[in-house]
């Protein structure tokens, strides 16, 4: 056998060529085995590392609740509504309620008097009505702790964050129907009418100059504005890109048609400042007017002014000529209710107004001249 082993490599090597493919067959295989062997320890090392490097890193949930929520509180409403697209625990963070109120109350909370937030109120249990006999009728109703309601698309985040164009699946927002987020949601959308009180309606219509009246408005995010609507004697007039400055809650004491009880009378000296409601007619909803209490006729406004003790006081509305019939009226303070006639008007109550700021609102509406 050994005989036969050495006379084969004898032959080999005496034929060149033959040796030379065996030498080369044999370099191939010692190449591709460590060429393996290095590229699987490779691999392995790499494997290795990146372990360590996870087992190094802090994922934004590792954080303790109450630092996580100092961050969240942080964010803007678009950030906010981002990171709802994360995962589905960030996103049952970010649609709580406590994130939300301060942002509802930074942008919609001088807007948001009693008569919107019933209104909202009244608007959610409608929804959650439909959304009950809905479930109701179902063969298997799948019921939960709060509807859900998917907001999709954000329009008014679409425009500063740019979440929509992560697809259709992480474009959609889901916060419970009764959450702070939808409510915010729906203002900024535009969704949501609600009640509020416009200065200077119809564009600064001359005929209602220094006057507040009741309207239904909802936000234009694209223009930063409101569109308003006014009812009157069977008619609706509307009124687009109404700025904020123009704007203010709506008094849920006091209905458009109600008269507004006047308990200020007896304390109204000259130089105070007030509104009085005033309507054209008895058919017409009642608005607010801007005006200052003045002296008496036989009052010459010096020392010896009694004009605060007098039963009658002079009601003045200087953004009128002195010779407009539009300039004064007097009411009696013991004995006021609605008084006037078809040609003038109707006065009903009056309010005294007792902060700068209200009277400072007034004021930046005045008119460039003096009305007729």
């Amino acid at each position: 056998m050994e005989k036969q082993y050495l006379t084969f490599l004898s032959f080999c090597f005496s034929n060149t060529i033959c040796g030379l493919l065996i030498v080369s067959w044999l370099a191939r295989s010692i190449i591709r085995n460590g060429l393996i062997r290095t590229l699987a320890w490779r691999k392995e090392t790499k494997k290795k590392k990146k372990s360590q490097e996870d087992e190094n890193k802090m994922s934004l949930l590792d954080l303790p609740d109450l630092t996580l929520d100092c961050i969240l509180e942080k964010l803007s409403p678009s950030e906010l509504c981002a990171m709802t697209c994360v995962c589905s625990e960030l996103r049952d963070k970010c649609v709580s309620d406590h994130l939300w109120e301060k942002h509802m109350e930074t942008k919609w909370g001088r807007l948001m008097g009693d008569a919107a937030i019933q209104e909202w109120k009244s608007h959610v249990a409608t929804i959650m009505r439909c959304l009950r006999s809905c479930s109701t009728r179902k063969s298997k109703p799948n019921w939960s702790s709060r509807f859900v309601a998917s907001l999709k698309p954000f329009a008014w985040l679409s425009s500063n964050h740019g979440c929509d164009n992560r697809g259709s699946s992480s474009s959609t927002y889901l916060a419970p129907i009764d959450s702070v987020m939808y409510w915010y949601s729906n203002l900024e959308n535009g969704k949501f009418w609600f009640p509020a009180q416009v200065y200077n309606r119809e564009n600064g219509h001359v005929g209602f100059m220094m006057s507040c009246y009741d309207a239904k408005i909802r936000y234009d995010f694209k223009t930063d504005t409101f569109q308003a609507r006014y009812s009157a004697h069977g008619r609706r007039a509307a009124e687009e890109k109404v700025r904020w400055q123009r704007l203010r809650p709506s008094q849920d004491d006091t209905k458009s048609r109600d008269l507004h009880v006047s308990d200020c009378l007896h304390g109204l000296r000259p130089g105070d400042h007030f509104e009085i409601q005033w309507r054209r007619t008895k058919e017409f909803p009642y608005g607010w007017w801007f005006g200052i209490v003045g002296h008496l006729q036989n009052c010459d406004g010096g020392e010896n002014c009694r004009c605060h003790s007098d039963e009658n006081v002079v009601m003045e509305f200087r953004q009128f000529r002195p010779e407009s019939p539009w300039r004064r009226t007097v009411i009696n303070r013991k004995e006021h209710r609605e008084t006037g006639d078809e040609e003038n008007g109707f006065y009903g109550g009056v309010k005294k107004l007792g902060t700068e700021e209200e009277i400072s609102t007034w004021k930046r509406s005045w008119p460039s001249q003096a009305l007729e």
